[in-house]
This record gives C-alpha cells, sequence and structure tokens, in this order.
C-alpha cells in the first residue's frame, strides 16, 4: 500500500469488472476512492468485481475489500480510515454534494449509450470506453477496446466506435453470452464457476428458460432476483474448462486501471501542491 492520500477524493461511478479495477488500483496507491452504482446493478463479472458488495454487504477482490455504506454520513470515517473501498447506492448529485470529488471517473462502460456531458462534475473528468469525447464529455478519455492503444489516455477527441465482436476464447466470441430475451426478473440456482454442458438450463427470466450456448465454466452470471431489460447481457460462459478466469482483476481491466492512475498522477503533478 502506498501512502495514503485522504485529500484526493476520486468517484469510480461503475462497479462492474472495469470500474472494479480502477478502484483497486486508485486504493492500492493510496487514494481515497468512493465506487458510486445503482441499487440493482445487473453486472454478470461478479467475482471479477465489487458488486456483490451492493447485494451482500461487502465484497473481496484481489486481497482488497468493498464495503456498502448505507448512510452517506459514514462516509468520512471510511475515507479516512482507509480499510475498505466504500460502495454507495445513493443519488449520484447528493453523493457529489457530500463527497465533493477531485476526480471523477465513468466507468459504467455503457458501450451503446452517449454519455452525458460530466466535465464540471469533479476537477477532472476521465471517461472510459467508447462515445466518450476528450475535452467535451470529459476532461480526459482512456480507450478500452482490446489492441495496441487498450489504456491509452486521450486529451483530445474521441474513444475508438465499440467493436463489433467480443473477444474470442478457444474459438467461442459472442456464442459464449446471453442476453434477455425479455425484460424481466432474473432467477438462477446456479453459481460462478459452476460447470454447465450446452443448452442445460441455467436460469429464466420470469418463466422463459435460459441455456447454455456452449459447455463451459460460468465466468458471468447476473445476480439473482435482479430484474433486466430485453437484450441485457445476463449470462457468459468460458469454453475453458480447466482454466477458465472467473474471478480476480483480467488483463483488460487492469491496463484499464494503470491508463487511469497514469492519467492522475500526470494531473496530480501539475495541479497538486
Amino acid at each position: 500500500m502506498n501512502r495514503i492520500k485522504p485529500d484526493l477524493r476520486i468517484l469510480v461511478r461503475g462497479a462492474n469488472d472495469v470500474g472494479s479495477a480502477v478502484a483497486h488500483r486508485l486504493f492500492t496507491a493510496g487514494y481515497s476512492v468512493v465506487i458510486h452504482e445503482i441499487s440493482l446493478p445487473t453486472t454478470t463479472r461478479r467475482r471479477m468485481s465489487f458488486t456483490d458488495a451492493v447485494f451482500d454487504g461487502r465484497a473481496m477482490l484481489d486481497g482488497v475489500e468493498a464495503q456498502f455504506i448505507k448512510r452517506l454520513y459514514l462516509l468520512r470515517g471510511a475515507l479516512v480510515a482507509h480499510q475498505v473501498i466504500p460502495v454507495v447506492v445513493k443519488d449520484l448529485y447528493e453523493l457529489l454534494k457530500i463527497l465533493r470529488p477531485n476526480i471523477l471517473v465513468d466507468a459504467r462502460m455503457r458501450k451503446h449509450l452517449q454519455p452525458e456531458i460530466q466535465q464540471g462534475l469533479a476537477e477532472l473528468t476521465i471517461g472510459l470506453g467508447p462515445n466518450f469525447i476528450a475535452g467535451e464529455t470529459t476532461n480526459l478519455a482512456i480507450e478500452t477496446n482490446w489492441g495496441e492503444s487498450l489504456g491509452q489516455i486521450i486529451q483530445h477527441g474521441a474513444t475508438h466506435p465499440l467493436q463489433g465482436e467480443p473477444r474470442e476464447i478457444d474459438g467461442h466470441a459472442r456464442d459464449r453470452y446471453v442476453y434477455a430475451p425479455i425484460a424481466g426478473t432474473f432467477h438462477t440456482a446456479l453459481q460462478i464457476g459452476n460447470s454447465v454442458i450446452q443448452n442445460q438450463e441455467i436460469a429464466r427470466v420470469d418463466s422463459v428458460p435460459l441455456l447454455a450456448p456452449i459447455t463451459g465454466i460460468l465466468r458471468g452470471l447476473t445476480h439473482n432476483g435482479v430484474p433486466v431489460t430485453q437484450k441485457t447481457k445476463i449470462i457468459e460462459v468460458d469454453p475453458r474448462v480447466h482454466n477458465a478466469q472467473v474471478s480476480g482483476i483480467g488483463e483488460r481491466p487492469a491496463r484499464i486501471a494503470e491508463g487511469v492512475v497514469i492519467a492522475i498522477q500526470n494531473w496530480e503533478a501539475k495541479h497538486v501542491h
């Protein structure tokens, strides 16, 4: 753990695998970090993130604990103690008023949606992923597509458009995923890490059964009981039966997080004295 920097407060929007990797990296670098999330996230890679803190009160990721903070007056004490990363689901603007972050990182990874303008919500704003425009939507942007530019800091202009297909694993790309066929409530009795065989029933949205698209290990699974909209990604199967990664920080989130840390350190060198 590096020297704690209590006077520099960072708000990360999104407890998915990318947002969690960013928060983890910043926390271990000594920054005061808070994660903001919605009350019922549909995140699938829950063991690769802090998402389950929303449901279970706490979550561990690679040696760091995140803790759900129900009352905002407890936030200051949690930040001063620097033992856990607080996760908050309150209204964003209520949180901004109390936290007054120096830095805001939008890590929600809403790939198909146009992000709102967030410049001005903090001294430095950083957007991760497609559709962010450095200098317009946020001060800076970070490239999140696989490739040589993954994790690159963009000071002017847009990140790359959303790539058409997911990265292939053992010959499987989009066929590894299951999307909600209808809007409804997601129900499952299985757990991330369970083995599944192709066409096995994994879950249901209301009464509609959802079958394993391929044989493998459950890497992603939306939390039981969460409402989902049609076409939401809710299941991911890793075909690597013997060496699937279902927990811990993944390579891509780690590289994105490193880009965020470098961007913040560069800004800090110029603006914090």
